[in-house]
């Protein structure tokens, strides 16, 4: 082997990276991307989960004294709010109707009489009544449910600490209002099969279109009474065809393998991935007037992987991203497919309560659409 012959192989492969200023920058940029993006997402606790609490403890005067004890406010002043958001009812029913609606994760409820039979109870342990404090959760989104019940017990250790006695308090979390029974797999198929789906339906657009655009297909087609808005129109049938076809073996991998939770219509859920579909093939599309050959389109996947990875709420949820740029998960459609199929497989959730949803997927492809006939039409 000549060393010289060797070394001048090297040194023409840094005179083309020199002549390719995509691709150099590429090399430096996506490492400092990358790693700012998964600290980021990988740094941040579950924060700002919205919990409503009824507290319908009157508190408890002991016997000769003239002071009223409450328990109840002791433990609600122990919960952590930058972990916890309170919203105060006094209606029980009104805060599931709020979990249900979606507007809150759970609801934080104690009894009329709470603080008096936890000191009766504490005085004497054979008193049969216990101190419960019922915790109805939304335990579709199976991180944040944890999160509730672990800070909640917390609060409570905390706060029988501070007055000398152990706990006798019973933390009643059964019969959840939604993913009764849930596990992590029920919450991560949803946000998987939109992550693959957004994915590879971009990857698969941006290639074969560059792939035309080089071979001069793309040009021909142009030059026939083809129009740019029917090659557009065409891909995105073609592509949501193949997107929904890669839903079906997910999702019969889920059911059929790990048995995963499905409570809605999911034909609904076929719909949100369809539109995603025709989200990523437009941003394919439009990325692909970006870059002149294959090796400059596979360039942009890590500004499309990364991203769709970390922040749009697929392996944990947006509320363990910190909140200075939880905004930008807003900014990804794939966001709104996970949220949407979540509501619909593990929810029931129908149409009526995740159209803001599918509005933003609509928003993202009309947008995306728009911009590739116009692409197309300046590259023509």
């Amino acid at each position: 082997m000549s060393v010289r012959r060797t070394l001048s192989i090297a040194r023409r492969t840094f005179r083309e990276l020199r002549n390719d200023k995509r691709t150099l920058a590429l090399m430096f940029v996506a490492p400092v991307i990358a790693m700012f993006v998964f600290g980021i997402a990988f740094s941040g606790d579950v924060r700002d989960v919205r919990v409503v609490v009824v507290n319908d403890d009157k508190g408890f005067r002991d016997p000769g004294t003239n002071i009223t004890v409450s328990i109840s406010k002791d433990i609600i002043s122990n919960l952590k709010d930058d972990i916890l958001t309170l919203e105060y009812v006094e209606d029980v029913e009104d805060g599931i109707h709020r979990v249900e609606n979606g507007e809150a994760y759970g609801v934080i409820i104690f009894p009329k009489h709470f603080t008096r039979d936890l000191y009766k109870r504490i005085r004497n342990p054979s008193f049969l009544k216990n101190a419960i404090i019922k915790v109805k959760l939304d335990k579709s989104n199976v991180n944040v449910a944890n999160a509730i019940i672990k800070n909640v017990s917390d609060a409570v250790i905390e706060t029988m600490r501070k007055a000398g006695s152990e706990s006798p308090i019973i933390l009643d979390t059964d019969n959840p209002i939604y993913g009764e029974n849930a596990e992590f797999m029920d919450f991560f198929v949803p946000g998987i099969m939109s992550y693959v789906v957004f994915f590879l339906t971009a990857l698969l657009t941006l290639i074969t279109f560059v792939g035309e655009r080089t071979s001069g297909n793309l040009e021909r087609l142009l030059s026939t009474p083809l129009k740019e808005a029917e090659i557009v129109f065409g891909y995105a049938i073609a592509f949501s065809i193949i997107g929904t076809l890669q839903t079906i073996i997910l999702l019969a991998i889920g059911i059929t393998v790990f048995n995963i939770m499905i409570v809605g219509n999911i034909i609904l859920a076929f719909v949100v991935i369809a539109l995603l579909a025709i989200v990523s093939l437009s941003l394919g599309i439009l990325l692909s007037s970006l870059a002149k050959r294959e090796a400059q389109a596979i360039q942009f996947l890590p500004f499309i992987v990364l991203p769709t990875f970390l922040l749009a709420g697929i392996f944990w949820p947006l509320e363990a991203i910190p909140s200075w740029i939880r905004p930008a998960s807003y900014l990804i459609p794939p966001t709104y497919s996970v949220n949407a199929c979540r509501s619909v497989m593990l929810r029931g959730w129908g149409l009526e309560k995740i159209w803001t949803d599918i509005a933003a997927l609509v928003g993202f492809a009309s947008v995306f659409l728009i911009a590739a006939i116009w692409s197309l039409k300046r590259k023509a």
